[in-house]
């Protein structure tokens, strides 16, 4: 799929990094660094901007990496950026560890998932057909 991408940035355009990855990195857009303290949150600027068909979002989901090594993780994951946004993409970032952590120009951030979805048209109806599981939740398979 061809997806229009505007790149006010220095830095490459998201990419696989192998052949069977779902998400692309994002890299942070920033003059200075950053010092994220102890469960500080801020926005940080990828310089990217797209144009998705309808139909499709992009998620904006954690680093792994990142997260296990610095404890820095996205909030309001995974983020939507929807077919209509033509605004800069920006990631919330969070450390969630005990120690300042540094953000750096360049610093891929984030990945980002191209997804397709479905558009729902609600039934509302007075009752709905069982099912095994039923009304259970929250930990009631086990």
């Amino acid at each position: 799929m061809q997806i229009e991408i505007i790149n006010h940035s220095s830095h490459p355009l998201p990419a696989y990094q192998t052949a069977g990855s779902a998400g692309m990195d994002l890299y942070a857009f920033i003059t200075d660094e950053i010092y994220l303290e102890p469960m500080q949150r801020i926005l940080i600027p990828t310089g990217l901007h797209v144009a998705l068909p309808m139909g499709v979002e992009a998620q904006i989901r954690p680093r792994s990496g990142l997260a296990i090594k610095q404890g820095i993780t996205c909030l309001n994951t995974p983020g939507t950026i929807d077919s209509d946004y033509r605004g800069e993409i920006k990631v919330i970032l969070i450390n969630l560890s005990n120690e300042t952590q540094t953000i750096r120009n360049g610093d891929r951030i984030a990945q980002m998932v191209i997804a397709r979805y479905e558009s729902a048209q609600w039934q509302q109806v007075e009752s709905l057909e069982s099912s095994h599981r039923g009304e259970g939740g929250f930990g009631s398979t086990g």
